[in-house]
């Protein structure tokens, strides 16, 4: 109920309900005191003038032609009109009230009360008038007609407000499904485009309304976006693949000079150039490989991956370099955990967080490495180190590609490994987190413990950054 009245075209709906039964007041209000009015002057005009000819024939006739009067109009007037004439002690002598009614009071005036009028209770407005000789007259009209048309009106009203309730909660309904299917439409495209589709398109209804409108400027925007991008993409791609070969070459020839054995100062110079192709080279390695996961191609190759499996080789792996640094690794794994996803990539990531723990990790420190479920959701591998760690300023720039922060000055790399890493978790719809160790940085990579991909294996190098 909370989520129903939080939407825009439900309170919509129910602010025109709340105008339309505001000026439904306003109009029956005034209808009703209009009304009211009108019946009030009319009935206190009849009173009056039977009243005023009543008194007449008192004053020129005297009490004898007042009672003949009141005799006559009682027999052929109307039944709605109340004749009553008392002595000075309130004794009836003339109309058709049997005794001075309680509810009237004796002091002169308008009143209204309620009368018994053939067993039921009637409205009634009253005039009480002093005569000469202390006689009293008292003049009225049966009202109860006036009284159901105003009920009349009130029941009318409060059926107008109900409907109009009903009809605004209804229309909201109807109006919230008609928009949500329009913007759920808008969300699961960009939703998409998220998840690295950008060749999603938010679909146009047809109708040229607002919403076709606005789906056509983001869809001007998305092929902006996705031009820009690709045009980027490309560019790097193919400098990256037109560089492999080339830099391949040069580091053949410097092999090749290197096995002639020269001098001393040389060959140092020439394996100092072989490392740097190196390094171009894996930057070229990365940027492709960069390429092909956001293509998505790689989802093709998805299969049930036991990650304890991944994390002992990947460990075997960077067991030697660790040793060499003196670094120890450790690892804390629960082992029946599984997702789906592409080994070799998720390899990979996991070979750049524990690579860059330990270039960053001080000697006779320890890297930990554990694998748990923190949710019901998901399952996570963290690498922990205990090196200086990346401030929480650059943690948001951290993964961007060729990004380095000032705790990389002067370390090996290219600023490509924690990038690789999160579009590999992205590509699985997970997530890379960066996180303080105290001291040092706990990376965690989050995957989705149930996805559906499809099954296909493919062959895939383990590439270190």
């Amino acid at each position: 109920m909370i989520r129903f009245f939080r939407s825009s075209s439900v309170r919509l709906a129910l602010g025109y309900a709340g105008l339309f039964i505001a000026s439904s007041l306003l109009l029956v209000g005034l209808l009703w005191w209009q009304t009211a009015s009108y019946l009030d002057r009319e009935t206190d005009a009849v009173i009056l003038a039977n009243t005023r000819a009543i008194g007449d024939r008192f004053r020129d006739f005297g009490l004898a032609g007042a009672l003949e009067t009141i005799r006559d109009r009682v027999a052929n007037g109307d039944k709605e009109a109340i004749y009553l004439l008392v002595n000075p002690a309130f004794e009836p002598l003339a109309g058709n009230l049997s005794a001075w009614p309680r509810e009237v009071g004796f002091a002169t005036g308008w009143s209204d009360a309620e009368m018994l009028s053939n067993g039921q209770a009637h409205a009634t407005r009253l005039l009480n008038v002093s005569l000469p000789g202390g006689f009293h007259l008292l003049i009225g009209r049966d009202v109860e007609d006036r009284a159901q048309v105003r009920t009349l009106i009130l029941n009318g009203l409060a059926w107008a407000i109900l409907a109009s309730l009903v009809l605004a909660v209804l229309g909201g309904v109807v109006t919230r499904r008609a928009l949500s299917a329009r913007v759920d439409l808008i969300s699961r495209t960009t939703a998409a485009i998220v998840q690295g589709d950008l060749g999603q398109r938010v679909p146009e209804g047809g109708s040229a309304d607002e919403f076709d409108q606005l789906s056509r400027t983001i869809n001007q925007m998305l092929e902006q976006i996705q031009n820009l991008l690709e045009g980027v993409r490309n560019v790097s791609n193919a400098v990256a693949h037109d560089l492999r070969t080339p830099l391949a070459e040069a580091r053949a020839r410097l092999e090749s000079v290197l096995r002639r054995e020269p001098s001393q100062e040389v060959a140092a110079g020439i394996e100092q150039a072989i490392d740097d192709i190196d390094r171009l080279i894996g930057m070229s390695n990365a940027l492709l490989r960069l390429a092909e996961i956001d293509s998505g191609v790689r989802r093709s190759g998805f299969q049930q991956v036991r990650l304890a499996e991944i994390v002992g080789e990947v460990v075997e792996l960077y067991q030697p370099t660790a040793a060499e640094n003196g670094v120890e690794i450790r690892t804390q794994m629960d082992t029946h955990h599984t997702v789906n996803g592409d080994p070799f990539l998720i390899a990979q990531a996991i070979g750049n967080l524990v690579d860059n723990a330990i270039k960053y990790a001080p000697v006779g420190s320890r890297i930990e490495i554990g694998i748990a479920s923190p949710t019901e959701d998901f399952v996570e591998i963290t690498v922990g180190d205990k090196g200086p760690g990346i401030p929480d300023i650059e943690k948001v720039r951290a993964t961007e590609r060729f990004y380095r922060g000032d705790s990389s000055r002067g370390k090996a790399g290219v600023g490509l490994g924690l990038s690789v890493v999160a579009s590999v978790a992205k590509l699985h719809a997970g997530a890379l987190i960066l996180a303080d160790n105290h001291p040092g940085l706990a990376a965690s990579l989050q995957f989705p413990k149930k996805t559906t991909m499809a099954s296909l294996h493919q062959d895939s190098q383990l590439v270190s950054l």
